[in-house]
């Protein structure tokens, strides 16, 4: 029997998006998304809860996030959970896990307006989701470079 990982976030920005190039020239980028939850407590009192999402986007989507992105701006990304084991400087086995995108739709900057290269046509204007699949490697150090984009 096979599982379904798919995860939908509608947040903003923590900090810039970090972008790197790999040796082959693929790009990825990792950004901190930030959504939050509100809800009245037993007391009636209004509480809110944040959640902080370590998200990945590869090659297109690494490029978008690279020009258009910044702290603050809000975005709808599509993707599944992945899990990474690694071992820290004093030998200890760490995990992370992170949500690597599929799909990516820029909402609106910090204001809930613009962000930059958006629309300018009313608030919280959509862009067209920009889609790449995520390379089938288990790390950036299994990535082929005979990617076909």
């Amino acid at each position: 029997m096979s599982g379904v990982n798919k995860v939908i976030l509608v947040g903003r920005l923590g900090a810039d998006p970090e972008v790197r190039t790999l040796e082959s020239g693929t790009k990825v980028s990792s950004i901190r998304l930030a959504t939050s939850e509100r809800y009245k407590d037993r007391n009636g009192q209004q509480q809110e809860s944040t959640e902080w999402h370590n998200v990945v986007l590869w090659r297109g989507l690494a490029d978008v996030t690279e020009k258009y992105l910044k702290k603050g701006d809000q975005v709808y990304i599509e993707g599944k959970i992945k899990t990474r084991k690694w071992t820290d400087k004093d030998g200890n086995d760490r995990y992370s896990t992170d949500i690597v995108a599929d799909e990516m739709t820029m909402l609106g900057g910090a204001g809930g307006g613009n962000s930059s290269g958006g629309n300018s046509s009313g608030g919280g204007s959509s862009v067209a989701p920009n889609q790449v699949n995520e390379p089938q490697a288990s790390s950036l150090d299994d990535i082929d470079d005979d990617l076909p984009f």
